[in-house]
C-alpha cells in the first residue's frame, strides 16, 4: 500500500482536490478553447473530429506504459512533472497564437503533447485517491474529484474559455497554462510518501512483465472484465458526438462562440449533480442499478438532441447526459479503487484506459465521418443515443450476476473465468 504518513487524511484529500480543481479549470479553457481554434482554420468535420481523436490517441498508446510507471514511481511527483510539462506546451502555444503563427497541424500537435502529459498526471491522479482517502469513503472522494473535473472543466472552463477566447484568442491558453502551473505548485503542499508499495517486497520486475501482470490480472477478473468493456462501448458511442458537439452547437442550434461555453456551462450543472447524488443513488439502489440506469439516462440524452433544435432544450438534455455519464463513472472508479490490489492499481487502471480512453480517438473520427455521411451533428447524436441503449442492454446481461455492492461476491470473480461477457 502507499504510505503518507505526516498529514490527516481530510487534509491530504484537500491536497489533491485543489490540485485537481486548478488543472481541471485550465484544461476546461483549453479544451473549449482549442476546437473554437480550430474552427478559425476548417470547417471540415473530419478535421474537427481529428482533433478530438489526437487530444485522446496517447490515451491509447500510452496509457498502458504510464500505469506502470505509476507504479513504479512516487505519484505526487509524477503528477507536479506532468503539470509542469502541460503548462508549457500551453504556454508555447499562447505565444503561437498572439503572434498568428498557427495552422491546423500546430492545433494538433500541441493537443498530442498534452494528452500525453495527461495520461501521466490523471494515472497518478486517481491511484493517489486510495493514499490519501484511507478509512474515507471512496464513493464520497470519487464524487468529490468528479465535481472538481465538472466544475473546472464545465461548470468554469467552458464559459470562460469561450468569452475569452472571443475577446483575445491567445488569452484563454494564457489562463489554461497558469492552471496547469498552479496544480504542478499546489501538490508541493501534500505531504508523505506516495510510491506504490506491494503487500510482500518482490525484486522489481522489467516493465514488460509489469505490464503483463496489470493485464493478466484484469483478464482474471470477470467482474472487472466486465466494466471495462461496457465502459469503453459507452466511451467510444459516446465519442461519436461529443467530437461534433461543436458543429453541433454553432450549425444547428446556431450559436456564438461565446454562448457556445454557455451552453457547455449547462452541462457542467448537469455533470455537478450526478456527482452530487451519485453516492445516494448509490446506497439507495446499489451500483449496478446506476451503472446500467446512468447509460439509459445517458442515451436519452444524447437520441434527444439529435430531434431538438432548441438551444435550452439542447442544454437540457445535454445536461442530462453530463449528470448520467459521471454517476456511471463514479461507480467505475469506486469498483476499481475497491478490486484492484494497490501495487497493481497503476497498471491495471492504465490497462483500463488503453481500452476506455484509447475507443475515444476511434469515436471521435468514426463520428466526423458519420456527420459528413448524415449531413447534420444532430443526426449523429440520434446515432449514438440510439447505440448506448444497446449498451445498457449489453451491461444489464453482462452484470446480471455480480452485485458490485457485495465484496465477496467481487472476490469470488478474481478467479471465475468466463470466456463470455
Amino acid at each position: 500500500m502507499n504510505e503518507a504518513r505526516n498529514d490527516g487524511s481530510g487534509r491530504r484529500l484537500t491536497w489533491l482536490l485543489t490540485s485537481s480543481a486548478a488543472s481541471h479549470l485550465g484544461d476546461g479553457i483549453g479544451k473549449v478553447a482549442l476546437p473554437l481554434l480550430a474552427t478559425t482554420l476548417t470547417r471540415d468535420p473530419v478535421l474537427i473530429a481529428g482533433l478530438s481523436a489526437t487530444q485522446f490517441l496517447p490515451w491509447l498508446l500510452f496509457a498502458a506504459v504510464a500505469g506502470a510507471l505509476v507504479d513504479r514511481i512516487d505519484r505526487r511527483r509524477a503528477m507536479i512533472v506532468a503539470n509542469t510539462a502541460r503548462a508549457a506546451a500551453v504556454g508555447t502555444l499562447a505565444v503561437l497564437v498572439a503572434f498568428g503563427g498557427m495552422t491546423i497541424w500546430l492545433v494538433y500537435l500541441t493537443a498530442l503533447v498534452i494528452g500525453t502529459a495527461e495520461t501521466i498526471a490523471d494515472s497518478a491522479a486517481n491511484a493517489l485517491i486510495p493514499a490519501v482517502v484511507g478509512d474515507g469513503s471512496l464513493d464520497a472522494a470519487n464524487s468529490k474529484l468528479q465535481a472538481c473535473e465538472i466544475v473546472g472543466q464545465t461548470f468554469l472552463g467552458g464559459p470562460v474559455g469561450s468569452l475569452t477566447f472571443a475577446l483575445f484568442a491567445a488569452l484563454p491558453f494564457i489562463l489554461n497554462s497558469a492552471g496547469f502551473a498552479i496544480a504542478a505548485a499546489v501538490l508541493l503542499g501534500l505531504a508523505g510518501t506516495y510510491r506504490a508499495k506491494a503487500e510482500t517486497p518482490v525484486k522489481p520486475a522489467k516493465l514488460r512483465t509489469e505490464l503483463a501482470d496489470g493485464l493478466r490480472w484484469l483478464r482474471g477478473h470477470a467482474l472487472l472484465l466486465r466494466l471495462v468493456v461496457v465502459a469503453g462501448l459507452l466511451s467510444l458511442v459516446s465519442e461519436l458526438a461529443q467530437a461534433q458537439l461543436v458543429l453541433y452547437a454553432l450549425e444547428d442550434l446556431h450559436l456564438s462562440d461565446a454562448t457556445y461555453g454557455l451552453f457547455a456551462f449547462v452541462g457542467g450543472i448537469g455533470g455537478l449533480l450526478g456527482a452530487g447524488v451519485a453516492p445516494r443513488l448509490v446506497r439507495a439502489t446499489g451500483r449496478r442499478v446506476v451503472v446500467v440506469g446512468g447509460i439509459v439516462c445517458c442515451a436519452a440524452g444524447f437520441g434527444g438532441m439529435g430531434l431538438v433544435r432548441s438551444p435550452v432544450a439542447g442544454a437540457a438534455l445535454f445536461g442530462l447526459f453530463a449528470a448520467a455519464v459521471v454517476a456511471v463513472n463514479v461507480v467505475l472508479a469506486t469498483a476499481r479503487h475497491t478490486l484492484v490490489p494497490g501495487e497493481l492499481l497503476g497498471r491495471v487502471l492504465g490497462v483500463w484506459r488503453t481500452v476506455v480512453w484509447g475507443a475515444i480517438p476511434l469515436g471521435a473520427l468514426l463520428g466526423g465521418v458519420l456527420t459528413e455521411a448524415l449531413g447534420t451533428a444532430a443526426r449523429t447524436f440520434a446515432v449514438s443515443g440510439l447505440a448506448m441503449l444497446l449498451i445498457a442492454g449489453f451491461a444489464a446481461v453482462a452484470l446480471r450476476r455480480f452485485s458490485l455492492d457485495d465484496k465477496s461476491d467481487s472476490a469470488a470473480a478474481l478467479t471465475h473465468q468466463d470466456p463470455g461477457l
